[in-house]
């Protein structure tokens, strides 16, 4: 297992590399000027050359890059070109809104999916609902779902808060109660992958021959599901999982930005509009260090039931 672990974490220093090289050879591409976001539209020609100069913005991508990079190996990943403060205060700030959205997205996505994919496995109408909602929930916008429940539930029938966020340590119960129609927007596409996959993986492993060696020794149904059946339908099941977590982290520049959740997507999308460099960096840098950890994740998963692939 230790083997896997460092193959893994040696495969992922080449993607935080490429990830971040990538991102900072688009961001010239954007529109707008960072010097000019800063010092407002009246800002003349000389005054906005002084800043680029004192931002490093007049230097080569290579050279911003190459600081850049010495710089957040060190730990160290700049200060932001409009509110002056550290790259990693301002995002260490805002990752609990996102984990919390994120995580909890995901374990309602994972919780409901996988017991609506079981029951569907053993076929009726119930799988036929599960086929045909994973194809309704896909062609749902996430704003548009999010818009909708907002209406709903917010403004007509005034049971949940329509935005904003409170901290976990703040106040626990107004925490879960600002997280839920969140969680429900970004949650229902994913509910209806992981129910599909469950549903299908489930069905190839009850036609097993082994699940019929059960059945006639007189094992109890719901040991031959949840003991058997389902450990040997985990990986493909796990797969989806890590890629409905990773997706969400896409997710949230939507639904943050809805909800007026102060998390790293709707930050992505404040520092893309002001060409925030160094804060578009950091952003890709933590989003890529979250993918690397779910991706480590679920591979443990892998190892844990299935054994073969500890040794590959």
């Amino acid at each position: 297992m230790l083997r896997l672990i460092l193959r893994r974490l040696a495969l992922s220093i080449p993607l935080a590399l490429i990830a971040s090289l990538i991102s900072f050879i688009l961001v010239p591409f954007l529109p707008g000027d960072a010097a000019r976001a800063l010092l407002g539209p009246n800002a003349t020609a000389a005054q906005l050359a002084a800043a680029r100069e004192e931002l490093g913005l007049n230097l080569p991508l290579w050279q911003q890059y190459w600081n850049w990079l010495t710089g957040a190996l060190q730990g160290d990943l700049g200060m932001s070109l409009i509110s002056r403060q550290p790259v990693t205060e301002i995002l260490n700030a805002r990752l609990e809104p996102s984990l919390s959205l994120i995580i909890g997205a995901t374990l309602v996505a994972s919780i409901i999916g996988i017991a609506m994919g079981i029951r569907a496995a053993r076929r009726g109408v119930l799988g036929r609902i599960v086929d045909s909602s994973s194809i309704l929930a896909l062609a749902i916008p996430d704003f548009w779902l999010g818009l909708v429940l907002v209406v709903i539930f917010a403004v007509q029938l005034k049971l949940l808060p329509p935005t904003g966020y409170v901290s976990l340590s703040d106040d626990p119960g107004m925490w879960a109660t600002s997280l839920i129609l969140p969680i429900i927007t970004l949650s229902l596409p994913a509910l209806s992958r992981i129910a599909k996959q469950t549903r299908d993986s489930m069905s190839t492993a009850l036609d097993g021959t082994y699940v019929r060696t059960l059945r006639a020794a007189a094992v109890k149904e719901s040991s031959i599901i949840y003991r058997h059946a389902l450990r040997n339908a985990a990986v493909p099941i796990l797969t989806v999982i890590g890629l409905v977590f990773v997706g969400a982290l896409g997710g949230t520049v939507a639904i943050e930005s809805i909800f007026a959740i102060p998390g790293l997507g709707s930050t992505a999308v404040q520092a893309t509009a002001s060409r925030d460099l160094p804060l578009i960096q950091g952003v890709v840098v933590y989003f890529t260090l979250i993918t690397i950890v779910v991706n480590l994740v679920v591979d443990l998963a892998y190892g844990y039931f299935n054994p073969r692939v500890r040794v590959k």
